[in-house]
């Protein structure tokens, strides 16, 4: 029952994902790609005068998996200041590739059910590709300013 709950969610957002296009004026833009499986996804952000991330929209051409976890990853950042957005995304990380015993935890909600890719190697890499790009997206931005 779980099971289909967490199908559900991901293919939600992988068939309607969330903040897709492109950020008008943004302060960085980073494309990402997945050369074992050809994911490819460009992330743009727009931080706004408090330093938090204003916009954040992603375009993509890739799997299920890597559009609903690029998607959750925006709905989740927006509103986030730099340092709370590079936090959870090294957990959203940290979560789908460290060991049972340092498990984060605080990834809770719809990213939780994202978890369930640990036991798909391959796709690893699919779900954590945004967040990658969020990452550098905000590396970037800081260089910008």
């Amino acid at each position: 029952m779980f099971e289909d709950l967490y199908q559900e969610i991901i293919m939600d957002h992988a068939s309607r994902p969330r903040n897709k296009g492109r950020v008008e004026t943004p302060d960085a833009v980073v494309h990402a790609d997945n050369p074992l499986c050809g994911d490819e996804l460009t992330l743009s952000i727009r931080k706004g005068e408090d330093g938090a991330i204003e916009d954040i929209k992603f375009e993509a051409n890739a799997c299920a998996i890597c559009m609903a976890s690029a998607s959750m990853m925006t709905v989740k950042a927006k509103g986030r200041t730099v340092e709370e957005a590079k936090e959870l995304s090294s957990e959203f990380v940290r979560m789908l590739t460290a060991d049972e015993e340092t498990q984060p935890e605080r990834i809770t909600g719809e990213l939780k059910v994202l978890e369930s890719v640990r036991r798909f190697p391959m796709r690893v890499k699919c779900a954590t590709l945004g967040w990658h790009a969020l990452e550098d997206s905000l590396i970037e931005a800081s260089k910008e300013q």
